[in-house]
C-alpha cells in the first residue's frame, strides 16, 4: 500500500522559514518523479514544484522561484521542499505527490493528505 506523509508545515512569520518533509513508502521510490502542490483556503490547488525522479531536474512555479527549493533522498525515500523568505500568499496546505500519470488527480498517481502552512505578517 502506497502511503505519503507529509511533516514540517506550522505557523511562522513572514520572512521565515520552514522546511517541509514526505515520507514515501509502497512503491520504488526512486521510480518516480515528485511533485509539490498547494492549495489555498477558496482556491484551486496549484503545482508549485517538480523533482525527476534522480533528482538532477527540478522546476518551480514563478512565484517560488528563487525562495523554494525542492530536493529529495532515495535512500531515505523522503522528498523535501525548503522554503524561504516565506510571504503571506504562501499560507495553504502543501500537498506532495508522486508518479506521473494520465489518469491520475491531477496528473499524479499518488497523494499525500497534506500539511498547513500558516504565515502570518
Amino acid at each position: 500500500q502506497v502511503q505519503l506523509v507529509e511533516s514540517g508545515g506550522g505557523s511562522v512569520q513572514a520572512g521565515g522559514s520552514l522546511k517541509l518533509s514526505c515520507a514515501a513508502s509502497g512503491y520504488i521510490f526512486s521510480s518516480c518523479g515528485m511533485r509539490w502542490y498547494r492549495q489555498a483556503p477558496g482556491k484551486e490547488r496549484d503545482l508549485v514544484s517538480i523533482i525527476s525522479s534522480g533528482g538532477s531536474t527540478t522546476t518551480y512555479t514563478d512565484s517560488v522561484k528563487g525562495r523554494f527549493t525542492i530536493s529529495r533522498d532515495n535512500a531515505k525515500n523522503t522528498l523535501y521542499l525548503q522554503m524561504n523568505s516565506l510571504k503571506i500568499e504562501d499560507t495553504a496546505v502543501y500537498y506532495c505527490a508522486a508518479c506521473p500519470s494520465p489518469v491520475g488527480h491531477y496528473g499524479m498517481r499518488y497523494w499525500g493528505k497534506g500539511t498547513l502552512v500558516t504565515i502570518s505578517s
